[in-house]
């Protein structure tokens, strides 16, 4: 399992990270939205991840049927089950968010916290060269329009909301860690890979499988099957 004590430095990380630095960033690329919709296809992300609080506002506002279980499962113990740190939104049959209309959101206003900070992150990988720092901008010069002029008091909005945004993350994926810890322990459960990729081969050839899915400090049981499109 991943060390808590690494995702404890990533929040300090993020939380120290220099404001200017960032600014100056957002000021170099100057993005603004064109109203593409390339960023709500699958083109360019396939799901769209939820904080507990976007899923709340979600299910309150609509219902749970637009959620399903994050698609990447970060635990399967040896019984077959799988854990996840939170809920996504679902995709379209061919991959496309399901609020996307073709043209636009449908649902704008109570739109998932990510959506209003692309494509600004603070996550830590790896470049090109092997290189760790933080990726400041996704799908960089793909879509949007760049250099434009952004003002000192939007720069620092965008900045806090991303810094939030990514706190609320980590701070999310620290909970869940801690949960599944306890949770394991209390059951005399251990992560299993071999048993997570012989469930993932179910999965994929269309069998259900059970996913428990981190949500307000509970694991919620979701019983899910893949959809398989035919060519």
């Amino acid at each position: 399992m991943i060390k808590t004590e690494d995702i404890e430095k990533e929040i300090l990380c993020v939380a120290s990270f220099p404001d200017e630095r960032f600014l100056d960033i957002i000021r170099e690329v100057g993005f603004g939205c064109d109203c593409c919709g390339k960023c709500c296809t699958s083109g360019f992300n396939d799901h769209v991840f939820l904080l507990d609080d976007d899923a709340a506002r979600i299910i309150e506002a609509l219902g749970s049927g637009f959620l399903r279980p994050a698609p990447y499962f970060d635990f399967c113990d040896e019984l077959g089950r799988f854990y996840v740190m939170g809920y996504a939104l679902k995709n379209k049959p061919r991959g496309d968010c399901i609020f996307y209309t073709g043209v636009r959101c449908k649902h704008y206003e109570i739109r998932p916290e990510i959506c209003k900070i692309y494509p600004y992150m603070l996550h830590r990988e790896a470049d090109e060269e092997g290189n760790v720092d933080f990726r400041q901008v996704s799908g960089l010069n793909q879509h949007g329009l760049y250099h434009n002029d952004i003002s000192d008091e939007t720069c620092k909005e965008i900045a806090r909301e991303v810094k939030k945004y990514e706190l609320d993350f980590l701070g999310q994926k620290l909970r869940f860690m801690h949960s599944i810890k306890d949770f394991f322990r209390k059951q005399n459960l251990r992560n299993s890979r071999q048993m997570y990729d012989r469930m993932m081969r179910k999965y994929e050839n269309g069998g259900d499988i059970e996913v428990y899915v981190f949500f307000k400090g509970k694991l919620e049981k979701e019983i899910i099957s893949k959809q398989i499109i035919s060519s």
